[in-house]
């Protein structure tokens, strides 16, 4: 499981979805033109929906174009395996420019899960592109009712790296504060700009992977953002509170750090209506280190039972056994190979584990890992995690 440098070198991927008209096409148009675009390539749904002729350089075949921003743009036409390995081939013939990122357009009826599978699970792309961020744009104006008519709505913004609110200039201060609240307690900690005709810097939407290229190094918390999820301790007793659940990051995160003794199940008042409230997001933290073969076993009973529940998945382990943290990484029901890493990022060592779930609560999650994890200690497995 250790890092090698060549998961480094693997080709940093961006996918970008949102709802029918939430502004992809706009943002793409503006991405084009940047100069922080070079070395990257676009895939998108078709090229009639984004204006190329004034950017274009070279013709390369009729799926791929150079625009001089340096950027090469390639018509996926819905199948994404075939397109990023025919990029590739491209790439490694000579026939295009070397690229060192791609971003990935989504259909906007698209639930973006299959995509993320599809770049943690196929045996050539899984060793040659690795998922940096997922960027999601949302109307200012009709996000609200996207959410509530939509499930794959709020699936795009509970997944995202990055939420975008665009056309934010049309909207009014009271229907911005209530969309962006509501954004915000379906994913504490993907951080939210206003955006007005696609018009963001590039850098705000890379690097929010595991790996930072700037420094050659894994920033964990900046992967894992804990601190903005409500957390649960591993203790088996329980205390219950509730509160709203349009909840701030600030709300979020003043539950969270006090609590390591026990665990806490965190009640909500849910209109059965709106999707998003069966959307939650919590951190699971583990004082004691975990048996890697109960883990293992965890997380192969929960993606078969329940893994449409399992939005998505993002840990850091203590293992026992192990020295070094373990990264771990999930999307429904796969999970990414883990990733051992060189060192703890500060003094504290326990596991957390950073859950967006649909109709599945923290207590049923903690208990069985809990349990499991006490079963595997009783029989004195700590067989190694490699």
């Amino acid at each position: 499981m250790a890092i090698s440098d060549e998961q480094f070198e693997r080709i940093a991927t961006t996918v970008i979805t949102g709802f029918l008209g939430s502004g992809k096409t706009t943002l793409l148009n503006a991405l084009l033109t940047q100069d922080g675009m070079d070395s990257t390539a676009v895939l998108i749904n078709e090229f009639g929906e984004i204006g190329l002729d004034h950017l274009l350089v070279r013709e390369v075949s009729e799926d791929v174009v150079l625009l001089n921003s340096g950027c090469i743009c390639c018509s996926v036409r819905g199948d994404l395996i075939s397109g990023l390995r025919d990029l590739f081939v491209k790439r490694t013939r000579g026939e295009i420019p070397a690229f060192d990122r791609v971003i990935i357009e989504t259909t906007g009826l698209a639930d973006p899960a299959p995509i993320l599978h599809t770049l943690m699970t196929d045996p050539l792309l899984t060793t040659k592109f690795r998922l940096d961020s997922v960027v999601t744009t949302v109307d200012a104006i009709h996000g609200s009712g996207q959410l509530d008519q939509h499930p794959e709505s709020v699936k795009q913004a509970a997944v995202a790296d990055r939420i975008l609110m665009t056309k934010s200039d049309l909207a009014d201060d009271t229907t911005r504060t209530a969309l962006e609240a509501r954004l915000r307690a379906l994913n504490p900690a993907a951080p939210i700009y206003q955006v007005i005709n696609g018009d963001i810097a590039v850098s705000k939407l890379f690097n929010a992977g595991l790996y930072d290229p700037e420094t050659k190094s894994m920033d964990v918390q900046k992967w894992l953002r804990d601190e903005a999820y409500d957390h649960h301790g591993d203790e088996p007793h329980d205390h219950e509170h509730s509160h709203d659940h349009d909840h701030s990051r600030d709300d979020a995160h003043d539950h969270g750090h006090d609590h390591h003794g026990h665990s806490h199940d965190h009640s909500h008042d849910h209109d059965v209506n709106r999707h998003d409230d069966h959307i939650q997001s919590f951190c699971i933290t583990f004082d004691e280190p975990l048996h890697w073969d109960a883990f293992v076993t965890w997380a192969e009973i929960f993606t078969q039972m329940r893994g449409e529940s399992l939005l998505r998945v993002k840990g850091i382990l203590n293992l026992v056994g192990e020295d070094a943290p373990v990264a771990i990484h999930a999307v429904q029901h796969v999970f990414h190979p883990p990733a051992s890493l060189p060192a703890w990022p500060s003094d504290d060592h326990r596991s957390k584990i950073v859950f967006i779930t649909k109709d599945l609560g923290p207590q049923v999650i903690r208990e069985s890992l809990y349990h499991l994890n006490a079963a595997v200690s009783e029989t004195g497995n700590t067989a190694p995690t490699s």
